[in-house]
């Protein structure tokens, strides 16, 4: 009986000892795919556009193809696809026809549409009066369809006005890194603009 008691105080205490020594589990924190970045390199955009800038050779750049209004002139529209990055910037441009008031508000119409998911809307102004070109690039902060969008005119009669997208749910978190990158590539792009 002894000998019984005796084993049964020595398993208790070793599976004592045995609990005492494990942790509890912790979840592991939600993580994000590592996106490795390509070099930064620029080429020029050589097609028969009335404007040309410095855009990155790890875009593609493609004609647009299709037509939001009837009659509405589409063959200056352009997009630059980023497939590695699964990003796309859409520019959009028209000619100012004692419209740029218009035009203006229109770019500023569609970046406020993200003020409900914004948490911040940053305005850059570029201004280089020696190539005529005037601009503002919106910095979009949250969980919004698209970072960044800006405008470039000449305040006469070339307007372009350019988004970037992602294909992929807004999240803040996993995207302010690309957001980030792009902001740079958009930034050249703006000061190296010029118009034919």
């Amino acid at each position: 009986m002894k000998n019984n008691i005796l084993i049964c105080l020595i398993l208790t205490a070793i599976g004592s000892f045995l609990v005492a020594c494990q942790s509890n589990p912790v979840p592991k924190p939600r993580g994000y795919f590592r996106i490795d970045l390509p070099e930064k390199n620029y080429r020029e955009l050589l097609q028969l556009y009335p404007f040309s800038f410095l855009y990155p050779d790890y875009g593609e750049v493609s004609q647009y193809k299709g037509s939001i209004k009837p009659g509405e002139n589409t063959d200056n529209w352009l997009n630059i696809d980023f497939p590695i990055l699964k990003a796309h910037l859409y520019l959009t441009y028209k000619p100012v026809k004692n419209n740029l008031g218009i035009l203006i508000e229109d770019s500023h119409s569609f970046v406020y549409k993200h003020v409900s998911k914004a948490d911040a809307i940053n305005q850059i102004e570029f201004v280089r009066p020696e190539k005529s070109v005037y601009g503002v690039l919106f910095d979009i902060k949250g969980n919004t369809a698209t970072a960044l969008q800006f405008f470039v005119t000449d305040s006469v009669s070339n307007f372009l006005r350019g988004a970037l997208y992602f294909d992929c749910e807004p999240n803040r978190d996993s995207l302010a890194p690309l957001a980030d990158f792009f902001r740079e590539d958009i930034e050249m792009l703006m000061e190296s603009f010029s118009w034919k």
